[in-house]
């Protein structure tokens, strides 16, 4: 990207709509104007109606413009929104004259909140909130981004580094006054019980159970049982809709089929797995092997009896949750159920009992994202840097605590700070920014 490049982009949804918007930033923001608008260049923040021009200086189409001088605006450059008619000819009639210039172009995915990050106007985390709101599909989601988007996760972080920027000038007096008699011990005690207190934090962080990512990513649901107890079955009455295969030959389903759902205001993905059974059958083993994968990776599990033919092997495995839920199925098949101890009694064919089961994985769900009131995790990308910086806060802390060395332990703090850093993007980010950026779309 270079720096002299002014970028545009459609940021409003595709053709055909009311109205398009289209996004211009960049050191050649007024130029455009001047030679693209009937008005010149519109008076700061206020909208004025005006004829577009092509570079030949044939209509494009007419429409309101408003211009935001830099630095007060969201990429912190000169950036100019034109409001016009939300045809697929006038939006591509308007980038084309726009583009027709040296070094204007089109934006890049992310582009406009990569400016607005080196710019200062966000940091890494309210950069990645912008994302996640434009993304959100629930309420719960839509929250989550928001109080990212505001700065929340970036205040928790930034406490810490302020605390260990505070330790670290602390464990730089040891090492400053090595034979200074009793300074050590001085400094020694209150470092660590900064560490301490940093150390429980960011462990309690990362104990939330990555209700933050489930939240933005979805909760997991797993089907598992016997070959034929009926889960593809179930699943189709789940999405609502014939997502998988249906036959009475054990072992159809091979491989983990997913369905997204909303159940309990969050993003819910159910899987259909492999019927549980030993198998000489190479590729049906792979497939029980993908569907024990997928239960243990799942929040909740749903195991799947059938009430014909019981086969309770499957609740002796060692990922059986006390939440999981026990389900007995093809209830309408038999007169009498068989006598195990179900949390429901369904008809996955017939759709009997289904709805409860559902409110029961929606309730499941609703309560699990509400163990964790304010996550500041939302993303794997912050947990992996979390784990990373409180392997070497605990190095620091064992080190002061057993006379190692202050020098070691100093180190072992700066590189904690580098990682808390690099989360909200004020050091050692530029590995991450085009894999952050890449997943916007083109318009922000």
């Amino acid at each position: 990207m270079s720096e002299r490049d002014t970028i545009c982009a459609l940021a409003s949804g595709a053709p055909p709509a009311a109205i398009a918007i289209l996004r211009l930033s960049g050191p050649k923001v007024r130029w455009l104007a001047e030679q693209h608008l009937d008005s010149g260049i519109p008076a700061s923040r206020h909208a004025t109606l005006t004829d577009v021009r092509d570079e030949r200086g044939r209509l494009v189409d007419r429409g309101l413009a408003i211009f935001m001088p830099g630095p007060g605006s969201y990429t912190g450059e000169d950036t100019l929104e034109l409001y016009l008619h939300g045809g697929a000819a006038v939006i591509e009639h308007a980038l084309g004259a726009l583009t027709s210039h040296e070094d204007v172009r089109i934006a890049e995915p992310g582009e406009y909140t990569r400016r607005a990050f080196e710019a200062g106007k966000l940091d890494l985390t309210e950069a990645e909130g912008v994302a996640d709101i434009i993304e959100a599909e629930t309420l719960a989601q839509k929250g989550q981004a928001l109080r990212q988007l505001g700065g929340g996760l970036s205040e928790t972080y930034a406490t810490w580094r302020a605390e260990l920027t505070g330790v670290l000038a602390l464990v730089e007096v040891a090492v400053d006054f090595p034979d200074e008699g009793d300074a050590p011990q001085e400094t020694t005690a209150p470092i660590l019980a900064k560490l301490d207190r940093v150390i429980g934090e960011i462990r309690a962080a990362l104990g939330d159970g990555g209700i933050g990512e489930r939240i933005r990513d979805g909760f997991r649901v797993a089907i598992i049982g016997a070959p034929n107890a009926g889960k593809s079955t179930l699943l189709n009455r789940l999405a609502r809709r014939e997502a998988a295969i249906v036959a009475a030959k054990a072992g159809t389903t091979r491989d983990v089929i997913e369905v997204r759902r909303v159940l309990g205001g969050h993003v819910v993905w159910i899987a259909d797995t492999a019927g549980l059974r030993v198998t000489e059958d190479e590729i049906e083993a792979e497939g029980v092997r993908r569907a024990e994968m997928a239960a243990r990776d799942a929040d909740l599990r749903v195991f799947l009896i059938d009430a014909e033919t019981p086969d309770l092997s499957a609740l002796s495995t060692d990922y059986r949750k006390p939440s999981d839920l026990v389900v007995l199925n093809k209830a309408d098949l038999v007169s009498t159920p068989a006598t195990i101890e179900a949390h429901y009694v369904i008809s996955a064919k017939a759709g009997d009992g289904v709805d409860a089961l559902e409110q029961a994985i929606a309730g499941f769900v609703a309560e699990h994202a509400r163990s964790v009131e304010a996550p500041v995790i939302t993303r794997q990308r912050h947990r992996a840097r979390l784990q990373d910086g409180l392997r070497s806060l605990e190095t620091a802390r064992d080190g002061l605590a057993n006379d190692v060395g202050a020098e070691l332990a100093a180190e072992d703090v700066r590189m904690a700070l580098r990682q808390l850093g690099s989360i909200i993007g004020v050091v050692g980010v530029e590995d991450v920014l085009g894999a952050v950026f890449s997943t916007f779309c083109i318009g922000k």
